[in-house]
């Protein structure tokens, strides 16, 4: 979900170093009421869900061999970094995962609860915190099978502390998910100029294109933090359809799943298994969550 983590921190992991941009708080926050409207400005995000939780569920699934029938995910801890309002959370809550969502904009988590609250499953199934990465890192040591993080690393000041931190609170082999967008001429001119100021896809402003992050760097960024990159993947948004799909270019957006290392640290046990192919999956895999 789009988020404001802003990392400014002296020493590692300590909170009264953190900041969130506060102009980037005050821009969403006055969006925090339309998470839900599927039809407004998180229209994308909405239809995505059609892509991307299809994506976890069957990496996710192909990783294990324990199958709960009707709860494919039953027994996971999943952490959504930038829940915004928790439209991902929430398919993924009622696949039967265990669902920590944390945004640093209080009334994001607000909007989340509230919305939550109507399904007396995912009540249960999900909290929120108004929160930080990094605040919460020193109590969830090694705490989550995944971490989820759609649509927030181009909003990262420090890409790198993130995805420390990521390493931090996952547990050995634990899965990462990311959602964004590469840094490319195309996607200045497709995911700023087209959609933020001619189509209003994204609230204008939502973005600045000198913080996307190739799917290169995040690799690297991520091998370099015991990581194991397993797949990268582009995806395309169609605005006349409103509906995602995969394609071959990672031009524009694209999804990456790493794997963090088991112990003991430096194992490369992991590396011969084959990349998860998911081809099969269309965009049309489900309505949005």
């Amino acid at each position: 979900q789009l988020s404001l983590f802003r990392f400014t921190l002296k020493r590692p992991f300590s909170t009264s170093h953190s900041s969130v941009d506060s102009k980037e708080m005050k821009k969403f926050q006055l969006l925090a009421h339309k998470w839900w409207d599927e039809e407004g400005e998180y229209a994308a995000l909405h239809s995505m869900n059609d892509i991307r939780v299809p994506f976890i569920r069957d990496t996710l699934l192909s990783m294990s061999s324990n199958y709960h029938l009707g709860n494919p995910l039953s027994g996971i801890k999943i952490l959504d970094v930038g829940c915004g309002g928790g439209l991902l959370s929430e398919p993924l809550g009622r696949l039967g995962a265990s669902v920590t969502g944390i945004d640093p904009v209080e009334d994001n988590i607000r909007t989340a609860d509230q919305h939550k609250s109507f399904d007396p499953v995912l009540a249960k199934r999900i909290q929120y915190k108004s929160s930080s990465l990094e605040e919460i890192v020193e109590e969830s040591m090694e705490t989550f099978d995944v971490i989820v993080a759609s649509e927030v690393v181009e909003h990262v000041a420090d890409l790198e502390m993130f995805i420390k931190c990521c390493s931090q609170v996952l547990k050995p082999e634990g899965s990462l998910f990311i959602t964004t967008i590469n840094k490319t001429q195309l996607s200045y001119v497709l995911g700023i100029v087209v959609a933020e100021k001619i189509m209003g896809i994204v609230p204008e402003g939502t973005h600045e294109w000198e913080k996307f992050v190739p799917p290169e760097e995040l690799e690297r960024l991520l091998e370099s933090n015991g990581f194991s990159v397993r797949s990268v993947r582009g995806l395309l948004y169609n605005p006349l359809s409103g509906s995602w799909s995969w394609v071959q270019s990672t031009s524009l957006n694209y999804a990456l799943h790493a794997v963090r290392a088991g112990a003991p640290a430096h194992s490369h046990a992991t590396d011969a298994l084959p990349e998860t192919d998911l081809q099969q999956h269309s965009a049309t895999a489900g309505t949005a969550g």
